[in-house]
């Protein structure tokens, strides 16, 4: 059924998380559903299974019991509720009670008043209600079981059916019998007990016939093998056991049962040799059937030609053998299916009568429907037509629950059903994703997939362990067993630069650690040594300077300097847009990761994750940023949390820091003291043009004697 994309209905749309949806705003809203182009629904279809939603319900609604609920079953469902209530506004509101007064149906009504209703009916009445009409011998749903009778043959009959062609659950979940099965009994009965009765009555035919019908395939291998031998005489040795077969069965218990012996030959292959119908000369596992066949034939040894005569004479037994029907009821002693065979009527009766209680069974399903969909309808649409649910942080139904990992906890998680076709798809939603091993005591075990949508990955790795929490707070241990990497923030992707090299220079030094701890462990050995030889070995000349080496050093050095030189002049010659250098460099350190994370972090989907999990997304399931920040909560303090700012355990802090700053700062105050700074650094700050400021001028005169002094005169000194 398709919708109508020209529906004169003034629909309303909210937008959440960058994604346009339908508002459902009242019970007008609902009732025009069908009216809606299905263009702008969010989905088109969802399972039954792993989503957080009424099993029953989803029963009702799934008409075609196909495990799927797709948009024509939905806008079915307005449309019988929309027929069966007088106003669809009692949907929006929570409750699993229908006031009689809002029942538009008198029939509904009517059985709503049977069940006791006064003023509305509610869930657990209609539950109880059906619950107890299943419980009943005769329910019906058309299908009778060994409790719904009294009659013991009638009981001992519907055993026997379930047992030869399987039984069918009734509504007590029991199992029983149906017409079509009762009536594909009693008809392959029929066709046995008249394939039973065709059977050949001449006087002493029937015990031969059966004896040659048994035999006839063994007896056809070994006058084969005959031929064989005849036409070679190599072909006798190989046509008989060889050796080997019989010292496979040596070390085995054997009986007259082993299937291995069973497939020798029945009797020793020789050229033109007549079959022996006595004595020893038979395989163990046949010979009490050949030995009976000689007996009742008057015969002591059967030649091709004699066994090509019975063929001839019993080929009617075999055509009869032939046309025996393929039915499980041969396992039945056809006595005891000629007597059952009178209780057909009796059984059928029976189950009529339980059809005939059917009305009443669906006139209580049709309240049961009315009351759930009243409780449900409206939460399913909220997770169908639209995500309003999922973008309000309600609870979507496909939220299996939460997980607590890494100082987060992150609400959408997704219960896998199928791994490998989840794990295809789930690339494409651009999210980082953590697939988790959910398991309880008692062995209860469960895959979900994880979206951290906040925070950093840096302690995200295979093996961490978490708790899962489902939708009914039980707790389950959570382990990750794969990771699909993606960027969670920009402020991750802002630091990941400088934590890349910070983990690049921890790389180096723990090379070089180990470098230099196993060039000093040589040395150890060396000294070690050549103490213990310092008797015999040889003085070692003293190892003179090398100039070249010591010059080299001192450019290496010079150059050093010079590029930090250069690097301070270029910082501190910005002068007031020295802030402006620093962001500069940050940016083009960090801005590329920037970028590539925030154009990731566009292309965040949801659609991908459900459409592996079963759903049929109609779009772009947006997860902005802000929205996923709210997906995805890292720890924090309370807000009027006290901290004891007292360690026990902190680390002693030692005055090297301060001394290296103190160091530092009086390095760089002797270097502008000496001038050597001044083409580092500003003209205003320059030590020359500090001290000019600060020395008198040459023109100006000297300070007056004080009282009682006598001015210097010049050249003189005191």
């Amino acid at each position: 059924m398709m919708t109508r994309s020209d529906s004169t209905r003034k629909w309303k749309f909210f937008k959440a998380g960058g994604v346009e949806q339908v508002l459902l705003r009242n019970g007008a809203d609902i009732a025009a559903l069908g009216e809606l182009d299905q263009k702008l629904w969010v989905a088109l279809a969802m399972p039954v299974r792993g989503v957080d939603f009424d099993a029953r319900t989803l029963e009702l609604i799934d008409s075609d019991g196909d495990g799927r609920i797709r948009a024509p079953e939905v806008i079915e469902a307005v449309r019988w509720i929309a027929q069966a209530l007088k106003n669809l506004d009692l949907l929006l509101t929570a409750g699993d009670a229908v006031p009689l007064s809002d029942i538009r149906d008198e029939a509904l009504i009517a059985t709503a008043k049977r069940l006791g209703a006064q003023d509305c009916v509610r869930l657990d009445e209609v539950t109880h209600a059906l619950q107890t009409f299943a419980d009943q011998p005769l329910n019906g749903d058309g299908v009778v079981t060994p409790e719904s009778t009294s009659d013991g043959a009638l009981k001992s009959l519907i055993e026997l059916i379930t047992a030869t062609l399987g039984g069918i659950p009734d509504r007590s979940a029991k199992a029983g019998v149906d017409q079509a099965r009762a009536e594909r009994f009693f008809a392959e009965a029929k066709g046995l007990l008249a394939w039973a009765d065709a059977r050949s009555s001449e006087a002493g035919v029937p015990e031969i016939a059966e004896l040659l019908h048994g035999l006839k395939p063994k007896i056809d291998d070994y006058f084969i093998r005959c031929r064989l031998a005849a036409f070679d005489g190599r072909a006798a040795g190989a046509l008989n056991r060889a050796e080997a077969d019989y010292l496979a069965l040596a070390d085995q218990e054997l009986s007259l049962a082993h299937a291995a012996i069973a497939r020798f030959p029945l009797s020793l292959i020789e050229k033109n040799r007549a079959l022996p119908l006595v004595g020893e000369s038979l395989n163990p596992v046949w010979a009490a059937q050949a030995i009976a066949l000689g007996e009742h034939l008057g015969m002591t040894s059967l030649t091709e030609a004699d066994w090509a005569q019975l063929q001839s004479r019993f080929a009617a037994h075999e055509a009869w053998h032939a046309a025996k029907p393929t039915t499980p009821l041969h396992a039945i002693d056809l006595a005891r299916l000629r007597e059952v065979m009178k209780l057909e009527q009796p059984l059928l009766e029976l189950i009529a009568s339980d059809k005939h209680l059917e009305a009443e069974l669906l006139s209580l399903t049709a309240v049961e429907r009315m009351v759930r969909y009243r409780r449900d309808l409206f939460r399913l649409l909220s997770n169908f037509v639209s995500f309003s649910d999922f973008y309000s942080c309600k609870g979507a139904v496909f939220q299996a629950g939460t997980l607590y990992l890494d100082a987060r906890m992150c609400s959408l998680c997704i219960e896998v059903v199928d791994p490998d076709r989840h794990g295809a798809l789930a690339g494409l939603a651009a999210t980082y994703l953590a697939y988790c091993d959910c398991n309880r005591p008692g062995g209860a075990h469960k895959t979900i997939v994880a979206a951290f949508t906040d925070g950093d990955a840096d302690n995200l790795t295979v093996g961490r362990n978490g708790i899962f929490y489902d939708r009914n707070g039980q707790d389950w241990d959570a382990r990750i067993t794969k990771i699909v990497s993606n960027p969670i923030s920009v402020r991750q992707a802002f630091w990941s630069p400088y934590k890349k090299l910070g983990r690049l220079v921890d790389e180096q030094i723990g090379k070089r650690a180990a470098a230099s701890d196993s060039k000093a462990t040589d040395r150890l050995e060396t000294a070690a040594t050549t103490a213990a030889n310092a008797d015999t070995a040889k003085p070692l000349a003293p190892k003179k300077i090398d100039v070249g080496t010591v010059a080299a050093i001192g450019v290496a050095v010079g150059a050093i300097g010079a590029m930090i030189s250069g690097l301070f002049a270029s910082f501190f010659g910005l002068g007031i847009w020295m802030p402006l250098g620093v962001l500069a460099v940050l940016g083009a350190i960090s801005g590329p990761s920037m970028i590539m994370a925030y154009m990731k972090l566009r292309q965040r989907n949801l659609g991908p994750l459900l459409d592996a999990s079963g759903w049929a997304i109609n779009g772009r399931a947006r997860i902005n940023v802000p929205f996923g920040a709210a997906l995805t909560s890292v720890a924090k303090l309370p807000a009027r949390a006290e901290v004891a700012r007292a360690d026990p355990y902190a680390e002693k802090q030692t005055p090297w820091k301060t001394c290296g700053a103190v160091a530092v700062a009086l390095a760089l105050g002797l270097l502008w003291y000496t001038g050597n700074l001044d083409n580092l650094l500003p003209q205003s700050v320059q030590r020359s043009s500090v001290l000019e400021k600060k020395a008198p001028s040459a023109k100006e005169d000297p300070a007056p004697p004080a009282e009682g002094q006598k001015p210097l005169a010049e050249g003189d000194s005191r």
